[in-house]
């Protein structure tokens, strides 16, 4: 049973994005520049982080020792001599084939700096790269470089910059479609407002987008949670429905964040209507963190209902152990339940929620002849993991008990306690011969103990 979608879904997010967005819009991310050796320069954010150049790969270029010095100021954070010395590396060595590469790392080093002179100058550096050493191994890092620093130098107030990014965000759809998400977490962290407009008409084209940037649009989006992106993620999830299957998830896995009766009525239709598996999963999910009175009488109909995926209503039943009154509802529709693998997924739900009710209720289901051994053996089960025994309830369930199933999980119950009690119990149990196979099941947990009378007892059953 699916119940970590929420956490899988995060992380597709931010695989699809390949950004993740910290503090002030700080981006972290592994590049894949670098020279032929193929190792790449490690970027982490404006936040204050690392930065690795790759070893020297042409040992015999004559610009290869200036490279190796300045690479090592670079790698060592010192950036005003790293940006001196790949400086020198073109002026000494212009047809080296580091040549290329020291615009960008001159230019990194000056976007750390963080001054608006550096920048301004970092920006002159990677234009000239992109125009002229468009085979360059750090060829697609400075074009990534180039937003970042044209945010920097927006957010100082730069307007030309200011203009660029949002001229990289509203461009037509083309092969670069990571660049144009970055340009549009770049604008979203500079100018929200600006933003999101934006982000809008990128979810509408469909047609003319491909659908990894509408993921990773949606994405942006759901870090500006507004009436505008709410009403975006409502059109997207359920009344103008994304043809991508994973835009509509993710749509409907932010709205699981707004809590608003708008955004719980289009989780409801979600259930009632959709016959994606995947989306309805989602919706419950969503429906379950809503935390009101009408999310948990959703999911009660949703449980009740005929002709859904059992797993589903396996969900379901999940999400409502974790809700107030959950477990006493579960207890009340128990039987009624028609699958196998709900009653155990009721079980599990009702034994979760720790009351004394629960587990008086699982110890009745556990003496019940009437219910089938699976039912009895996993209510048994969750018994024993919720402390709902004394260790003498257990010995004298053991002896009631006939089915050895029953009187197996009985052993394990007492294996999982503490008690000294609890290896008495075993104790006694491995030295009955009348216990058959049922002795073996004791002593191996008699071995796992670390009481120490366990070791002579065990010793005394050798010797016979």
């Amino acid at each position: 049973m699916k119940r970590t979608m929420g956490l899988q879904l995060w992380g597709m997010v931010l695989v699809a994005v390949g950004l993740v967005v910290g503090p002030a819009g700080a981006q972290h991310r592994v590049s894949s520049g670098g020279g032929a050796s193929g190792e790449g320069v490690l970027l982490i954010g404006d936040d204050g982080g690392a930065v690795t150049a790759p070893a020297p790969w042409v040992q015999e270029d004559p610009g290869a020792r200036a490279y190796a010095q300045a690479r090592e100021y670079l790698n060592s954070r010192r950036y005003q001599e790293a940006s001196e010395a790949f400086s020198q590396l073109r002026a000494q060595y212009a047809r080296s084939v580091y040549a290329a590469d020291s615009y960008y790392y001159q230019a990194f080093a000056l976007s750390r700096m963080g001054g608006r002179d550096e920048l301004r100058e970092a920006r002159d550096l990677l234009r000239a790269q992109i125009e002229y050493h468009t085979d360059s191994g750090t060829f697609a890092d400075a074009r990534e470089l180039m937003v970042r620093v044209e945010s920097q130098l927006a957010r100082q107030g730069d307007a030309s910059a200011a203009a660029a990014i949002t001229q990289q965000a509203t461009d037509p759809c083309g092969p670069d479609q990571e660049l144009r998400a970055a340009a549009l977490n770049a604008l979203l962290n500079m100018n929200a407002e600006r933003a999101v407009p934006i982000l809008r008409q990128v979810l509408e084209d469909r047609d003319a987008c491909s659908a990894e940037l509408r993921q990773q649009a949606i994405f942006l989006l759901s870090q500006k949670l507004d009436d505008e992106s709410v009403d975006i993620l409502l059109d997207l999830a359920h009344r103008n429905p994304d043809p991508d299957p994973e835009v509509r998830e993710q749509a409907v896995f932010w709205l699981s964040q707004v809590q608003s009766e708008e955004a719980l009525d289009a989780l409801e239709a979600i259930l009632r209507e959709s016959d994606d598996t995947e989306i309805q999963e989602n919706a419950l999910f969503a429906i379950s963190h809503h935390g009101s009175e009408r999310s948990v009488e959703i999911l009660k109909g949703y449980v009740e209902r005929s002709g859904v995926p059992a797993d589903l209503r396996a969900n379901a039943v999940f999400f409502l152990g974790q809700s107030p009154g959950g477990a006493e509802y579960l207890r009340s529709i128990f039987r009624s339940l028609d699958d196998p693998d709900l009653k155990e997924s009721a079980l599990h739900a009702i034994a979760q929620s720790g009351d004394a009710a629960s587990r008086a209720w699982l110890v009745e289901r556990a003496r019940d002849p009437s219910e089938d051994i699976e039912v009895r053996t996993n209510a048994l089960f969750w018994a024993g993991q919720s402390g709902a025994f004394t260790i003498d309830e257990l010995r004298d369930l053991f002896e009631s008990f006939t089915d050895p199933e029953m009187r197996e999980q009985l052993i394990f119950a007492a294996s999982q306690r503490d008690e000294a009690e609890a290896v008495d119990f075993l104790m006694e149990i491995a030295e009955d011969p009348e216990n058959g196979e049922l002795r073996e099941q004791a002593i191996f947990w008699l071995g796992q103990s670390d009481d120490p009378r366990v070791a002579e007892f065990l010793l005394r059953i050798i010797g016979r």
